[in-house]
């Protein structure tokens, strides 16, 4: 056997004895809520559209329409021929969403992190993250060559102990987290760190991909960098960066994944204005989604939710696998979260709560887990 399947294989293999393999299975959505998969049909809880704009007739409607004016694609990067007056439009509306002099659209949230922050630090400078950010932000943070420390999830005295610690040793430094978890559903204490990153110099970046549109920010401070995306509360798809007008002309020209990435399709773009226009004017439609993860927690007894992400963990990733199969039996498409995605030993099904959902579902839902929670565990140690 050739080399490179011997070893694609062996990982493989290890995967499957850590019950750690992932598959592509076909899903049909229907919407926010409903999928088919193995031609049956089930109530999802695990899509990050969480306002079911996707589905929206005026989004629809929107990009069929850029569809016919301007084609299917961008055509090449923004900086060659791929800048549309739908990008102005977009990144205008971002900027006055996020309350900033300036925004930068970029092709999905993993480009604008691997992007934006290794052009603003490098080798002689110092990054500071949240120990449970996302992937993109870590790749980001190996990207830049700057010194990497991370702080306990969430915790301002473990942040301030690093930067007593290292930041006089280094140029710049950059602070950076999530605003909403993706896997705990949590909030950053934003307006904390943005306190420590004035006090030492430094400049803080938040990552608002689970916040947009579902969530109304409770601090009051002002990130330095913003960064979020278009392909979750939004329904389309791509990413922003919102800051000062400096930063984004700086950005336009030294952030890589931008510069060498072929533009956004026109629909994509005309989606996402059409979807932030809803987003700014349907109140009650934001709130739902969150008032639905309440729901959810109330009814179970556990953790108040306080985003639209609620987890539930089980620890042994057989166990977290049974769970999901468990719910999918019943119904419901709840995806199993397993290592390296999360922590060791804190594989859990991670709920997303739409604004579509009824509370005749969640309540279903509940009553399965309530009825299930406790033999996933049993049956998989023999107990």
């Amino acid at each position: 056997m050739p080399s490179l399947e011997l070893f694609a294989k062996q990982q493989i293999e290890k995967a499957k004895s850590l019950n750690r393999l992932r598959e592509l299975k076909v899903t049909g959505r229907e919407d926010s809520v409903y999928v088919q998969r193995n031609g049956k049909k089930l109530i999802s809880f695990s899509c990050n559209d969480y306002l079911g704009l996707a589905s929206h007739p005026a989004v629809k409607e929107a990009a069929h329409n850029a569809i016919e004016k301007y084609g299917a694609g961008g055509g090449a990067s923004r900086l060659v021929t791929g800048n549309s007056a739908l990008y102005e439009e977009l990144e205008t509306l971002l900027a006055d969403i996020k309350g900033t002099e300036g925004a930068l659209v970029f092709g999905s949230g993993y480009l604008a992190n691997i992007g934006v922050i290794p052009a603003l630090v490098s080798k002689g400078d110092l990054i500071i993250a949240d120990k449970l950010v996302h992937a993109s932000i870590i790749d980001g943070c190996q990207l830049s060559g700057a010194k990497l420390v991370r702080f306990l999830h969430n915790d301002i005295s473990s942040c301030e102990n690093l930067l007593k610690k290292y930041r006089n040793d280094y140029k710049n430094c950059l602070i950076v987290t999530d605003n909403i978890f993706s896997m705990d559903g949590d909030i950053a204490p934003v307006d904390e760190l943005f306190a420590l990153a004035e006090k030492y110099d430094s400049w803080l970046m938040t990552d608002d991909a689970h916040g947009l549109g579902t969530v109304i920010n409770s601090h009051t401070a002002k990130p330095h960098i913003q960064m979020g995306t278009l392909s979750k509360a939004v329904g389309s798809y791509g990413a922003y960066i919102c800051a000062s007008k400096t930063v984004i002309d700086y950005l336009v020209n030294s952030s890589r994944s931008l510069i060498y990435s072929t533009s956004l399709p026109p629909a994509s773009l005309a989606a996402s204005i059409a979807a932030l226009k809803i987003i700014v004017h349907d109140k009650e439609l934001c709130a739902k989604a969150l008032e639905n993860a309440l729901f959810f927690t109330e009814i179970l007894g556990i953790k108040k939710a306080l985003s639209t992400i609620v987890p539930l963990i089980i620890g042994d990733e057989e166990a977290t696998m049974l769970a999901a199969e468990e719910l999918e039996a019943h119904g419901f498409l709840v995806t199993a979260i397993r290592p390296p995605t999360v922590p060791n030993g804190t594989s859990r099904l991670r709920f997303a709560f739409s604004a579509l959902h009824n509370r005749k579902d969640i309540e279903k839902l509940a009553e399965v887990i309530k009825r299930f929670r406790f033999s996933f565990l049993l049956g998989v140690r023999g107990e």
